[in-house]
């Protein structure tokens, strides 16, 4: 068990981004990026189209984009948001989770041409797919002159926190506490139980399976405490990001631009994680959540059951799966 929970959690804290099955060439391109989809309006219960739902996201304050990071329809969809968003707002900025703080200066410097691109990737580490994912996005937001705000946190520290608790920040040089959020909370709320069933969630749990010996209680001790330590990193992570949204909100000169920041899904769906702690930051702005949802089939969609993960639903077609090897073949 204590494996299996290890393992879900270190995939949750590091947030690697998994290989795609297929993934489309942007190049940087700001041509059409369309793909099989679906939008549902969860305030309406009802879908409705794409247009529609960029025409009410540029009156938001700050639009959070929640992905699954291996799915390549989304990526192509993240890009058509900015594409339909500049016919409706010029001011923009754009803030991801795939950045961490500590690089933002080379972000700028990449941005404002200071920077050749080879210089910019080999000082801000790039998450793998970042060619194919977000480099589209960079790309559009550079040539329109758009900010591009690295507002993660540094992942060591995310790793200090995660194997020593939030004490951990508390010796740290002030210049690299300047990296994290000031103010950081890990309610045990509902966002705590989410992270603690998809920690402990696991394949090949079966209805039938035999029932499961007793845990030792030191063990199952030393689980929940790691299980809380991976959480405090999770919120270190929410806090950091949703401060980076709040400054540049804030910090910016009227009129105040749109935030559009792009995330994995769990960090914005409930209007839970980053996406709460941004609202404490800005209790007046507009937020709004969209989720981004890979599916089978979008004929036969049963949009109820996902509603109240975000304001707007996009469901994508998921990428045909491919053969199994035939006698290793």
């Amino acid at each position: 068990m204590i494996r299996n929970l290890t393992l879900c959690a270190l995939l949750l804290l590091l947030f690697l981004p998994l290989t795609t099955l297929a993934v489309m060439q942007h190049g940087g391109s700001a041509g059409p990026s369309y793909v099989p989809q679906r939008v549902y309006n969860s305030d309406d219960k009802k879908f409705t189209d794409f247009e529609a739902m960029l025409a009410e996201l540029a009156r938001a304050d700050v639009v959070f984009v929640g992905e699954q990071h291996d799915d390549p329809g989304t990526h192509r969809l993240e890009l058509a948001i900015l594409e339909g968003i500049i016919r409706r707002r010029t001011s923009v900025v754009v803030a991801l989770e795939m950045f961490e703080r500590d690089v933002q200066a080379q972000l700028d410097d990449y941005l404002a041409g200071r920077l050749s691109e080879e210089e910019f990737l080999k000082a801000s580490r790039p998450w793998p797919n970042y060619a194919n994912d977000y480099r589209p996005l960079v790309e559009f937001a550079r040539v329109h002159g758009w900010r591009v705000v690295a507002g993660n946190v540094p992942r060591r520290y995310a790793s200090q926190v995660a194997r020593g608790g939030l004490p951990a920040l508390d010796a740290l040089p002030a210049a690299e506490r300047g990296l994290i959020a000031r103010q950081i909370q890990a309610p045990k709320d509902d966002y705590f139980k989410r992270f603690a069933e998809t920690m402990t969630a696991h394949p090949g749990a079966t209805p039938n399976a035999s029932p499961k010996p007793a845990k030792d209680p030191k063990a199952e001790s030393e689980e929940r405490a790691m299980a809380e330590r991976f959480y405090q990193a999770q919120c270190v992570k929410d806090e950091t990001m949703a401060e980076s949204i709040a400054n540049a909100y804030l910090n910016a000169a009227d009129p105040k631009p749109l935030i559009i920041h792009y995330n994995g899904a769990f960090h914005s769906d409930f209007r839970l994680g980053t996406a709460s702690r941004a609202q404490q930051r800005l209790p007046k702005a507009r937020v709004r959540i969209v989720s981004a949802i890979p599916v089978e089939n979008l004929d036969t969609i049963k949009a109820d059951d996902y509603r109240k993960r975000g304001d707007y639903l996009i469901f994508t077609l998921k990428p045909p799966s491919r053969p199994r090897a035939v006698n290793g073949q």
